[in-house]
């Protein structure tokens, strides 16, 4: 009897996986670190730090794409940039199975949020290393910036009376 009611490995092999999402590497592709104020300079005064964040994806095989996230972090005391540090950090992720709005979500999204943390440490890890107090930096929902990013490009399709694309940020 069980023969009957268990598929053949055959037949369940033919069958499509839906929606399938792995990580394949976490890489920097490049960093940064640059101190144009010297240790002695630096005054009292709380330093204002400034983030400038995007994301680059490209699609290197089938199902295979890098998501690369961009993060630049500006330090100033005062008038003069205390530091610049810069990272790229990187990932290799395998995605199928997902309608053009979920790829463009998990890509811009899902993935980003992945990476974030390994970008913050590689930041904090310059700052510290270059004789500065370490700095962490707050979490990131990017599921609302994706969002915001999509009403963005509603609204500015609409303006130029263009339809909205609804599948996602290209």
């Amino acid at each position: 009897m069980t023969e009957e009611t268990q598929a053949k490995p055959e037949e369940q092999a033919a069958e499509p996986v839906k929606g399938q999402f792995a990580l394949q590497r976490i890489y920097i592709k490049d960093m940064s670190f640059e101190s144009p104020m010297a240790i002695t300079a630096r005054s009292q005064a709380k330093p204002a730090v400034s983030q400038d964040l995007h994301t680059l994806v490209s699609k290197v095989a089938e199902n295979h794409f890098e998501v690369v996230l961009h993060l630049t972090i500006t330090v100033k005391q005062e008038d003069n940039v205390a530091f610049l540090a810069e990272v790229h950090q990187a990932g290799l992720f395998q995605v199928a199975g997902l309608d053009e709005a979920q790829l463009q979500h998990t890509l811009s999204s899902t993935c980003p949020s992945i990476l974030f943390p390994y970008a913050r440490e590689a930041i904090d890890n310059m700052a510290t290393r270059g004789g500065f107090p370490p700095l962490m930096l707050p979490p990131i929902n990017f599921d609302a910036v994706f969002a915001k990013a999509m009403m963005e490009a509603k609204a500015k399709a609409e303006a130029e009376g263009a339809p909205a694309d609804t599948d996602g940020v290209h």
